[in-house]
């Protein structure tokens, strides 16, 4: 369908590195993988709505990182999970109203998707019903997700490396996954 891969990988990336490693792992990746859907259906993206959200999701998800990494594992943990699960009614219930989103909606819903974003790996399953009530569909969707979500995820990363929680260890998992979600988005 063109994203969720975050949402699928958290659970494989936790058990084996651990909820610390992980996050700052599928950030890199996640970077890479919404650049080759930016790159796929560039023509299609409205910059206008990723500006929107982005604006103010960017700031705050560098906020919710850095809230993060001061956090315990146990915490961390516990978070990632209740959001996972969290996020399955508030999808349901965002499209169970259809709703159409304007411009300063997006930039209003970005402080707190943003926050979200900077704390769990993917707000994948919030975002989708918020850029489709924008009124976006096929690889507009798709594209214009992916872009508000790049500059996103480069806040989230900028605050990981400030902290130190991006060593070239890191890192290196981080591009070998990108570049397998990378793959994927070209042959998809």
């Amino acid at each position: 369908v063109g994203f969720g891969s975050s949402i699928m990988l958290m659970p494989v990336l936790v058990i084996v590195f651990g909820p610390l490693q992980a996050v700052p792992i599928m950030a890199i990746a996640a970077i890479m993988a919404n650049l080759s859907r930016i790159l796929v259906w560039w023509r299609e993206v409205d910059w206008r709505t990723c500006a929107a959200c982005s604006l103010t999701a960017a700031p705050f998800a560098a906020l919710g990182a850095a809230t993060l990494l001061v956090l315990p594992a146990r915490i961390i943990e516990a978070a990632l999970g209740s959001f996972f699960l969290c996020m399955i009614g508030v999808r349901r219930w965002m499209s169970a109203r259809d709703l159409k989103l304007r411009h300063p909606h997006l930039a209003l819903i970005g402080v707190p998707v943003g926050y979200l974003t900077g704390i769990v790996v993917s707000t994948g399953p919030l975002t989708a019903p918020i850029f489709l009530a924008a009124g976006l569909v096929k690889g507009a969707f798709i594209s214009t997700e992916a872009a508000a979500s790049f500059i996103v995820y480069l806040a989230k990363a900028a605050v990981f490396r400030s902290f130190g929680a991006l060593p070239m260890e890191i890192v290196l998992k981080g591009l070998i996954i990108g570049s397998t979600l990378m793959a994927g988005a070209f042959i998809a």
